[in-house]
C-alpha cells in the first residue's frame, strides 16, 4: 500500500492524536517559531506516532542511525531496515516495543520511533487467523527479557539473540511456524562488507551461517503492512 493510503488514521484514537498534533504545531508556531522548527525537524516521528494505530503483536521496522554495523546490515540485505521489534502493551497499559538492542528489553513506542533515522518506520500486522496466538507470542517474547545481544548472528546460540532472531524464535515457539526465511550469509551481498564481517567474526567469513534478517520478516506470509 502506498504512503497516501495512510494519510489519515483509521481509529478514533489515532484521529484524536493527529488533531492534537496539528494543534500543538499551531500553538508553537504562534508562540515560539524556534520551538516550532525544533518540532518540525522531528515531524516524521511525531506524524508517524499520530497516524499509526498500534495493535499487540505488530512487528515494526526502522533504520537505525548510521554506523558500520547498521550500514553492513542494510547493505548486505539491500534493505532500509536494520532493526525491528514487536509492539506490546506493558503492565501499565502503555505501548512499548520489545526489542533486542544491547539486550532484550522494552522501549516506549514513541521513543522507539524517535530513535529511527529520520523518524521513519514501518509496521506489519499479523493476519487475523493468528490473533488468538498473540497472548502466547507476547509471553514467549517477554521470556527473552534480559538476553544479551548476539553479535555473532548465530541462530543456533540459545543464550543470546539479535533483533529479527528474537521475533523469529518467539513466533516459532508460539505458532509452530517460521516467520520469514533464514538465509545463508553467502547468498546475500556480503562481498562489499567482507572486511567488516571478518573483524566481527574474528577473521573468519561465516558464509554458511543461517541468519534471519529484518527484511526477510517483512516478506513473511503471516504479516501484512499497515503503516509506512
Amino acid at each position: 500500500m502506498s504512503k497516501t493510503g495512510y494519510l489519515f488514521p483509521s481509529s478514533r484514537l489515532g484521529r484524536w492524536r493527529l488533531a492534537l498534533l496539528v494543534i500543538v504545531f499551531a500553538v508553537l508556531a504562534y508562540i515560539n517559531r524556534e520551538q516550532c522548527y525544533f518540532m518540525l525537524t522531528r515531524s516524521p516521528a511525531l506524524v508517524g506516532y499520530a497516524l499509526y494505530s498500534p495493535r499487540e503483536g505488530d512487528v515494526v521496522f526502522q533504520s537505525l542511525p548510521h554506523a558500520d554495523l547498521v550500514d553492513a546490515i542494510e547493505g548486505v540485505t539491500h534493505s532500509p531496515w536494520s532493526h525491528c521489534g514487536v509492539v506490546l502493551r506493558n503492565d501499565r497499559g502503555n505501548w512499548v516495543v520489545i526489542e533486542a538492542i544491547g539486550n532484550v528489553h522494552e522501549t516506549p513506542l514513541l521513543l522507539w520511533i524517535f530513535r529511527g533515522r529520520g523518524g521513519h518506520f514501518a509496521a506489519y500486522r499479523l493476519d487475523e487467523k493468528y490473533l488468538p496466538l498473540v497472548p502466547q507470542f507476547k509471553k514467549d517474547l517477554l521470556a527473552f527479557t534480559g538476553y544479551p545481544y548476539d553479535f555473532d548472528y548465530d541462530m543456533s546460540k540459545p543464550q543470546s539473540v539479535y533483533c529479527s532472531d528474537l521475533v523469529f524464535l518467539a513466533f516459532e515457539q508460539a505458532a509452530g511456524e517460521k516467520m520469514g526465511k533464514p538465509e545463508r550469509l553467502g547468498d546475500l551481498d556480503w562481498k562489499p562488507y567482507q572486511n567488516f564481517i571478518r573483524v566481527e567474526a574474528n577473521g573468519k567469513l561465516p558464509l554458511d551461517r543461517l541468519i534471519i534478517t529484518p527484511v526477510s520478516l517483512t516478506r513473511a506470509p503471516q504479516l501484512h503492512q499497515v503503516y509506512y
